[in-house]
């Protein structure tokens, strides 16, 4: 019984690790992080099952932080040579490094996506995975970074992204671009929504 708890223990600190890591990201730098703690198994599934695993072209997620996505990514079957994973806080990226061996990890402002991106696609993505604090940015800013998601992105690409607003994190009505949105995922703290944008 002594093993079992102990066994149940580990499991769950690295868990624990992560929320530690994104509260104090968030108290030195709380316009960075899209969270206060790392997203929800439930919301982090949601997003991975608009990516295509049998397309091999690079998928790139923005802001993956300790990794919530990306582990969700892996476990839906996205092999993790096709990552290419951008990340702004240092620490993280060594995290990342470390959990992600075979993946490409970049250290840049997803922000500036063409910049931090111009040498490392060996061909367009066939997804881009977002965990930016969308809403926190004017709309201009917004835009620009779906403009340059879309230029990376094969034809009718996704371009995934969360919110826990009630509004759209970019707006539905683009013109020559397709939206939908998930179900509001009430089990994620707080509740959040995963919307799809993608152009023809």
């Amino acid at each position: 019984m002594a093993l079992q708890s102990s066994v149940r223990a580990l499991k769950k600190q690295p868990r624990l690790d992560d929320e530690v890591r994104f509260l104090r990201s968030w108290i030195e730098k709380p316009l960075h992080m899209g969270a206060v703690m790392p997203s929800g198994k439930l919301l982090a599934r949601t997003m991975a099952q608009y990516v295509d695993i049998h397309s091999t072209g690079p998928v790139i997620e923005l802001g993956p932080g300790t990794g919530a996505i990306t582990n969700a990514l892996v476990e839906h079957g996205v092999d993790q040579k096709r990552l290419v994973l951008v990340e702004y806080n240092p620490s993280f990226c060594a995290l990342l490094r470390e959990r992600y061996p075979q993946a490409t990890i970049v250290q840049g402002d997803a922000y500036r996506l063409r910049d931090t991106l111009w040498d490392v696609l060996p061909e367009p993505a066939t997804a881009v995975v977002s965990g930016l604090p969308l809403v926190t940015k004017p709309m201009l800013t917004r835009m620009k970074l779906i403009r340059d998601s879309f230029n990376l992105l094969e034809p009718g690409a996704p371009f995934v992204q969360f919110t826990y607003s009630v509004a759209p994190p970019i707006p539905k009505s683009l013109p020559g671009v397709a939206t939908e949105a998930s179900e509001r995922i009430w089990m994620n703290i707080p509740p959040a929504r995963v919307w799809v944008y993608r152009k023809g």
